[in-house]
């Protein structure tokens, strides 16, 4: 098989690693990929926002399989072309990809299907609006941008000042993009988060190992959301009985819903969870695998991903053949100096041949470029620091003593992922 992965982050690294292990692979390109990723794909140049320079790179390369990381294809459609031209690839339609792609059309859905989620206090098209009805709201709060915000178009806010904060930010300022022209709002909820992930075929569905994403920039949950800054995976986070609530009350309306919705949905399925006293609910859908949870449960895949993905774009995927590691696998996300906010590129990284060689250690690449055999910092976030061991507190100690083996100038990462909240670990533990 020759194969295909859209996309240039740690996620994608990730995937290019697992694919690479198939006996099934001869070939995989990565478009457009990264410094770390070149050394173990094809990298082509693409720009992951413009079908038609996918679907024209597709054509030259003819792959047996195409694998989509990134949203922003999919919510414009790649899976539908792909479907037209008869090529596999393994993502869900333009419709299905609203999911993601639409706070609004995704509350619909729920509400829609009756799948338990936060109650809704309003859709707004203008700034004024939204800041009409916010004034006598009660908080907490949450702000949604409609559109897609590269995982920043969400606030939990704490007052009005900070709801109407965002409102302007998203609405007048324009500062997220066209995703914000339009915004929602609900409650919050309380309990702890879940990251659950599905692969279906359309009919048959196998569910991925739980997650815990890490979105907030600095240790204890504080501060501004991010892409990601971090995520764990083991058992213990879903213990059976709260697997079969949210198979039951959540994946299995989900997918009765689509059928329903005469929506077929094909690829992996992400849903974010809130665990509140009452059950689980749904925060937020995503079309595609999370990031960077998929750093932490690629650790622990042991099935083969090539055949897999092969067996799904068939219509033919079988759900007992994805099998786990035990154990726990963590991710730690090291960013560059400044983010979420504005940062600089261009920083040396060091350290990372050490690190590599450590075992049970990966280290994923997702914003760094490779200068005359030196890597430099490329984007926000830099690098996933990625463990996996016979426990969480084994697997979290490993990664930690990793990352403090790199260096870059202004790298800054939290010390908490996968840790009990109010505990730190200092990098070198």
């Amino acid at each position: 098989m020759r194969v295909l992965v859209i996309g240039g982050g740690g996620r994608e690294h990730a995937l290019v690693r697992r694919l690479r292990q198939s006996p099934l692979v001869d070939k995989i390109w990565c478009a457009p990929g990264n410094g770390g990723i070149a050394a173990e794909a094809e990298c082509l140049p693409a720009d992951t926002g413009n079908l038609q320079e996918l679907v024209d790179l597709a054509a030259r390369l003819s792959p047996d399989l195409t694998v989509v990381g990134p949203e922003l294809p999919l919510v414009k459609g790649i899976a539908d072309e792909f479907s037209r031209l008869g090529w596999p690839l393994v993502g869900p339609s333009r419709q299905a990809a609203q999911l993601e792609g639409s706070k609004v059309f995704a509350k619909e859905f729920l509400r829609r299907h009756a799948i338990p989620t936060a109650r809704v206090l309003g859709y707004f098209d203008t700034a004024g609006a939204a800041y009409a009805a916010l004034r006598g709201a009660a908080y907490p709060l949450v702000i949604k941008a409609d559109g897609l915000c590269a995982g920043k178009g969400v606030l939990v806010a704490a007052n009005a000042a900070e709801a109407s904060g965002f409102i302007r930010r998203l609405m007048e300022e324009n500062e997220l993009g066209p995703g914000g022209k339009r915004v929602l709002a609900e409650e919050a909820l309380d309990g702890d988060e879940l990251s659950l992930m599905i692969l279906t075929d359309g009919e048959r569905v196998a569910p991925l190992a739980p997650a815990r994403d890490h979105k907030r920039v600095f240790d204890g949950n504080r501060g501004p959301n991010t892409g990601g800054m971090g995520s764990y995976s083991c058992d213990a986070i879903l213990p059976p009985a709260l697997r079969d609530a949210v198979l039951s009350t959540i994946v299995g309306p989900t997918m009765r819903g689509l059928a329903a919705d005469n929506i077929r949905y094909q690829g992996f399925l992400y849903f974010g969870l809130m665990l509140t006293p009452s059950g689980p609910h749904v925060l937020e859908f995503n079309c595609r695998l999370g990031d960077p949870e998929t750093q932490a449960i690629a650790a622990r895949m042991d099935f083969d991903l090539a055949e897999v993905l092969h067996d799904v774009t068939r219509h033919k995927l079988d759900p007992g053949k994805l099998k786990w590691r035990p154990g726990a696998s963590i991710c730690v996300v090291m960013a560059s100096g400044g983010y979420p906010g504005k940062f600089t590129t261009g920083k040396p990284i060091s350290g990372l041949t050490a690190v590599e060689s450590m075992n049970g250690v990966a280290v994923l690449h997702a914003g760094t470029t490779r200068q005359d055999g030196t890597f430099l910092t490329s984007g926000g976030r830099v690098l996933g620091v990625t463990a996996y061991a016979g426990s969480l507190d084994a697997a979290a100690r490993l990664a930690y003593q990793a990352a403090g083996g790199i260096r870059f100038e202004g790298m800054h990462f939290r010390r908490d992922i996968g840790i009990a909240p109010g505990q730190t670990r200092a990098a070198g533990e």
